[in-house]
């Protein structure tokens, strides 16, 4: 083989690498979601057993649900994975979203100092023991980022009777962070809190606060996933996004969710509808 036939192999050799490292760069997805998910640990249990199956890596953006709709509007993801059903059902609705399907559900749990100034410890009812808080004035820390948890918050203090807008003074504190970061703010204050189970299981700096109100039905928690509509944004990846949503709520996905426990507590409970 002549010196020129070598070269000629080579840089031919050195092209096909090259192409095929990009073709594996190309090979993601932007899945925007609450931070929840990504808080809680879930993502980084579920995700590297889809990666694992699929070949596509997952580059998670975590968000309030109402920031992860936003980005979707934008095209700036191609799935979002949040939990806001009548909002993600508009999403959908205006034509930025396509075949939202449920995937999995928990819980929020009011969290609150364990000297419970506002004597709501060890009741069911969420709504009345926001209506001591807000009687009560203790610190009351809120998410205020347009998030699930957020959006879930106000409805309850709606359904409460009470105008929070109205009603909140200096005990009343909007933090516009996500899950973690308001609950290191509600340990701080040795304030009251909603929060999401499964962000709370995983939350190590607890220090005095307990869970305080759980088990009321108006607490239910459904996630979603939205595939963005490539009709509105074409470089959205259909193909790759759609293998998600299709694996996250296929058996092997939905085990994938129900497997993730922290000491022994399940943290989230599939429910897709196949």
């Amino acid at each position: 083989m002549n010196t020129t036939r070598r070269c000629l192999l080579a840089c031919l050799a050195g092209l096909t690498l090259i192409s095929s490292a990009a073709l594996a760069e190309d090979k993601f997805i932007v899945v925007a979601s609450t931070t929840s998910t990504e808080q809680s640990g879930l993502f980084g249990h579920i995700l590297p057993i889809f990666e694992k199956k699929s070949g596509i890596k997952v580059r998670v953006v975590a968000l309030g649900t109402g920031q992860a709709l936003d980005t979707g509007k934008r095209g700036d993801a191609d799935v979002l994975f949040v939990h806001d059903k009548a909002k993600e059902e508009q999403f959908v609705a205006d034509g930025f979203g396509v075949g939202r399907k449920e995937v999995m559900y928990n819980d929020f749990v009011l969290i609150g100092p364990k000297d419970d100034p506002a004597r709501v410890a060890g009741g069911k009812d969420i709504t009345a023991a926001l209506k001591k808080i807000a009687e009560a004035k203790p610190p009351f820390v809120s998410r205020g980022d347009k998030s699930g948890t957020h959006s879930a918050e106000l409805r309850l203090w709606k359904a409460a009777g009470l105008d929070i807008e109205q009603a909140k003074g200096a005990w009343y504190k909007d933090t516009g962070s996500g899950m973690g970061p308001a609950l290191n703010t509600a340990a701080s204050l040795n304030a009251y809190i909603l929060a999401d189970r499964g962000t709370w299981l995983s939350f190590k700096n607890r220090r005095d606060l307990v869970i305080v109100v759980e088990g009321d039905e108006r607490l239910f928690n459904q996630y979603g996933v939205i595939l963005v509509n490539p009709a509105k944004h074409t470089h959205v990846k259909k193909d790759l996004g759609q293998q998600f949503i299709d694996w996250v709520v296929s058996p092997e996905g939905q085990k994938a969710i129900a497997d993730y426990s922290i000491d022994g507590q399940q943290l989230f409970f599939p429910n897709a509808k196949r």
